[in-house]
Parts: C-alpha cells; sequence; structure tokens
C-alpha cells in the first residue's frame, strides 16, 4: 500500500505517519466506537432504571405518588407533575442513550435533569450516600456522549439526518439542557 498524499498548494508530497495504516486507524475507530456503546448502555440502562422508578415503582422504586410527594417536599410546586417530567426525562433520555437514539437530545434530557438533582442536593455534600457525585458523573458521561456523538454502533447510524455528527448538534442540546433545567429549578419556591 503507497503512503497517502499530501497537496500543499502546488506541492505534493507522500507522508506516512506510524501508526496510521488504514487497519491501525480502523483498529483504533473501532475501539472508540466500542467505548462509546459500553458508556452509552451503562449510564442510558442506569437512568432509564432510576426513571421507571419513577413512573411505575419498578425495581423498588416510589411510583408517581411518592415521587411526586417527594419532590413537593424539595419545593417544587406540582410534585406529581415534576415526578412525571424527571420520570419520562431519565427513562426517555436513558433509553435514548443507550440505543444511541436522537442522541444529542437524549443526552440533553439526562443533562438537564442532573443539573437539576445536583442543585437540589448539594446542600448534602459531594459524595455517597446523599451527595451529588453520582449525577454529577451521570451528566459529565452524558455531555460526553453529546459532544462525541453515539459512535457507530448507534440507531442515528441509521438515520439519514443524524448519520454524520456534528460537534454543533451536541453544543446546542447541551444549550438546551443548561436553558431548560434553569427554567424547571425557577419553579422551585
Amino acid at each position: 500500500m503507497t503512503p497517502p498524499e499530501i497537496t500543499l498548494g502546488n506541492h505534493t508530497s507522500t507522508h506516512r505517519t506510524r501508526g496510521t495504516t488504514p487497519q491501525a486507524l480502523n483498529t483504533e475507530q473501532t475501539g472508540r466506537d466500542i467505548a462509546l456503546l459500553l458508556l452509552r448502555l451503562a449510564v442510558g440502562l442506569s437512568l432509564a432504571g432510576h426513571g421507571v422508578q419513577k413512573l411505575f415503582g419498578w425495581f423498588d422504586g416510589s411510583g408517581l405518588d411518592g415521587t411526586g410527594q417527594f419532590f413537593t417536599s424539595i419545593g417544587y410546586p406540582a410534585g406529581r407533575t415534576m415526578a412525571v417530567v424527571a420520570g419520562l426525562s431519565e427513562a426517555l433520555g436513558g433509553l435514548g442513550l443507550a440505543l444511541g437514539l436522537l442522541t444529542p437530545l437524549a443526552g440533553a434530557a439526562v443533562v438537564g435533569t442532573m443539573i437539576n438533582v445536583v442543585v437540589v442536593t448539594r446542600g448534602d455534600g459531594f459524595m455517597a450516600p446523599e451527595g451529588v457525585e453520582y449525577a454529577v458523573v451521570l451528566a459529565v458521561a452524558a455531555a460526553a456522549v453529546c459532544l462525541a456523538g453515539p459512535g457507530r454502533y448507534a440507531v442515528d447510524r441509521l438515520l439519514p439526518v443524524l448519520r454524520t455528527h456534528r460537534l454543533s448538534h451536541g453544543l446546542a442540546a447541551l444549550a438546551l439542557a443548561c436553558v431548560t433545567a434553569a427554567a424547571v429549578l425557577l419553579t422551585r419556591t
């Protein structure tokens, strides 16, 4: 195999950087795609589980009534409505991340929800059992996927408009997450 040609102005040269054979680049890209898949699955399925706890009471969750009462106790005016919003954001955002489906929006749902968790529970400290570190990790991981894209092993690759990830999609989704989180936080009393 011949090295790739590089053209600068009127000068063309062949140059090969060590370790950049097509096979090496393909292996490197496959590794990144698998890493993104694992990250999406871990974060997405974990959040989807939390969402269905809130919505349906599955996995020893409180369901809408218990979660709604909790949201009311921490200052949200319509606790049950907030339970639905948080549950859907976690369940659908988590499933979207896991599948790599509408990934920037799924990531935005997760980031916005986790911003609320961090702001509301920050007084409990950073570390578990009541701290915010888990929410911070989930938010940062979802933001990373928003910015990096879902990788090759994602449903988005089947959708022509999302087949090629653009950083601008991820940045716009994260801006939407921040604005939405701020709007929700402003409803608290």
